[in-house]
């Protein structure tokens, strides 16, 4: 962690502040907001803000957390925080000896309501002790896009059981399951297999359904044979996530199936072979496109080439059309490109990948049979 803090703080300096608010938008009862701040000081619990400095890093909570915070994130000086955040925030800034210096914060941090809160405790405090209160680049969040060799081991472990939950559940797929029975299954296998929880909700969409590529899995459809089945999955282990889709179909296939997986599979895997540390995400994302579009279906692939996987399923870098990102060394992103028809269904194959030596290594190992 002191690492991560002294990075920071060069950050810090070089765009002129004299210090940092890091904290979360929302409680973090899911572990999937607060990626920033565990990111910097361990601490896991749901609420809590930093405040770093060229000399000092606090963490303040309030009363719950007093014992876990000082547990989980020993770099940090524990600063109570008791009631509103308008009772303890001057008292902060005064022990970060911030008065009248340049206090960042990360916009995605915050909802209106807390900024709103914040300039009003500063408004209260006497003119000589405000801070100036000044909007930040995403500073943390561009620290987080590079993984480090502890991270990497990480997200592989967690490649690995959504690669392994997969393949358990996938073969034992017969017609008559239902969509949430193959998404309970594989949760399931994630739990009893030492996962934390699931990236994110399963989706399962067989048949039409899976035209929608963020679709949901429904307790009353019940598989049918010859009909396309997107599962995109992942588990998270140690806090980071993996992000997996495959696209199966039960018995034999008809001819459109096949020929929208291949092109489909196609893409992937020239993309997988083209894409370069340099490129932008819009780069990257035409390696896909292009052999889609040239197939004749460029307007039935709407979303994104990728996203960046870590501590957040969704987070820096974007591989998507106008994504100005540049891949550099050490990002994790995924290779996702789709396939959607309205009325008959969709195709979607995701793997996950590292930026290694000036191009991807691919992590996710699970099998891309489409036939079962």
């Amino acid at each position: 962690m002191n690492q991560r803090l002294a990075k920071l703080r060069a950050k810090i300096a070089e765009v002129g502040l004299d210090g940092l608010l890091v904290t979360a938008p929302v409680e973090d009862t899911f572990k999937s907001v607060g990626a920033n701040r565990r990111y910097l000081s361990g601490f896991t619990g749901s609420v809590g803000t930093l405040l770093i400095t060229p000399e000092a890093a606090f963490i303040a909570v309030d009363f719950r957390y007093y014992e876990q915070a000082q547990r989980e994130a020993p770099d940090f000086t524990l600063f109570p925080a008791t009631g509103p955040l308008g009772t303890w925030f001057a008292l902060l800034v005064g022990a970060a000896g911030l008065a009248g210096r340049k206090l960042g914060f990360q916009p995605g941090d915050l909802t209106v309501a807390t900024y709103q809160a914040m300039t009003k405790a500063v408004k209260a405090m006497p003119a000589a002790d405000r801070p100036k209160l000044l909007a930040a680049p995403p500073l943390v969040d561009q620290m987080r896009a590079v993984k480090d060799a502890e991270e990497l081991a990480t997200v592989q472990r967690a490649v690995d059981l959504a690669d392994e939950a997969f393949e358990a559940v996938a073969r034992r797929i017969e017609p008559g399951w239902t969509e949430t029975q193959v998404a309970w299954e594989i949760e399931k296998h994630v739990r009893e297999r030492g996962g934390d929880a699931l990236s994110f909700e399963t989706i399962v969409a067989a048949g039409p359904w899976s035209a929608m590529p963020h679709a949901y899995p429904r307790a009353e459809k019940r598989i049918e044979a010859g009909e396309p089945i997107i599962i995109d999955m992942g588990a998270r282990v140690g806090g980071y996530c993996s992000d997996l889709s495959r696209t199966l179909i039960l018995g034999k296939g008809n001819g459109q199936f096949a020929k929208i997986y291949d092109i489909v599979l196609a893409a992937q895997e020239t993309a997988e072979a083209l894409i370069r540390a340099g490129m932008s995400g819009e780069e990257a994302h035409l390696t896909a496109h292009n052999v889609i579009a040239e197939a004749g279906y460029g307007d039935n692939f709407g979303h994104g080439l990728g996203h960046g996987v870590g501590l957040q399923v969704h987070e820096a870098p974007r591989l998507a059309k106008t994504s100005k990102d540049v891949l550099a060394e050490g990002m994790v992103f995924t290779v996702e490109p789709g396939i959607y028809v309205s009325g008959w269904g969709g195709v979607r194959i995701e793997d996950m990948a590292v930026m290694e030596n000036g191009r991807p290594r691919v992590l996710s190992r699970a099998p891309k049979t489409s036939v079962l």
